[in-house]
């Protein structure tokens, strides 16, 4: 695996605005850019937990452009910023957390794929709402090469993709933030080196961001 002060050499040779990020809101009719600071969104209050300067402070204030690697930090700044929302089971969609299913259907917020999905969407890619569908919602890429913003998938039988049943949304080459499971809420783990994630680690996808994927449905 690549250090971290690698990742960070990365984001630095494709610096472009000094000091911006540029998000993207993807309205009705087009898409517009609104220019924030890394800092400015890493420091904005989480809706039940704040969000302190470390992961964000491996983000410099100085970004790329365009491109997936300025995308998938918005990504994953955006999934960053729900920590502490509850797990839901079918909830939470590109809008944001929802009411799920079966035993989420009493609980706003999130499952697995619904906080990748709605991530990806603050990044302007729709990459569909099930982790099927977001296996094939880009380009596989070696853990050697992981970025952030990139989603990691877990699965039952890691030589059968249709075992997939679980994804996190790569902050760097070590962690992860996700929606676990029932009973937790959003929040970091360091997926590499430990015996259980590794056990069912299957592959990494990188999304493509001009994909188009109807999104699941969440009350």
């Amino acid at each position: 695996m690549i250090a971290e002060t690698g990742l960070a050499s990365i984001f630095a040779a494709a610096a472009g605005l000094m000091g911006t990020v540029v998000l993207l809101t993807v309205l009705a009719g087009g898409a517009r850019l609104t220019a924030t600071t890394t800092a400015t969104t890493c420091n904005e209050t989480s809706p039940t937990e704040p969000l302190s300067a470390e992961p964000c402070g491996q983000f410099p204030d100085v970004m790329p452009t365009g491109g997936f690697a300025e995308r998938g930090v918005i990504a994953v700044l955006a999934a960053l910023h729900m920590r502490g929302v509850p797990y839901s089971w079918g909830g939470g969609n590109a809008n944001g957390p929802g009411f799920g299913i079966d035993q989420g259907a009493h609980t706003r917020g999130f499952d697995c794929s619904g906080l990748a999905e709605y991530a990806w969407a603050k990044a302007g890619a729709r990459i569909g709402g099930q982790t099927s569908t977001q296996w094939d919602a880009g380009v596989r890429v070696p853990r050697s090469q992981v970025r952030p913003g990139d989603l990691i998938f877990f699965a039952t039988d890691p030589a059968r993709p249709a075992t997939i049943h679980h994804v996190g949304i790569a902050i760097d080459t070590t962690r992860m933030v996700h929606a676990p499971s029932t009973g937790s809420t959003v929040r970091i783990d360091t997926w590499a080196g430990d015996p259980y994630r590794e056990h069912e680690f299957i592959g990494i996808i990188r999304p493509a961001t001009t994909r188009t994927t109807a999104s699941r449905t969440t009350p």
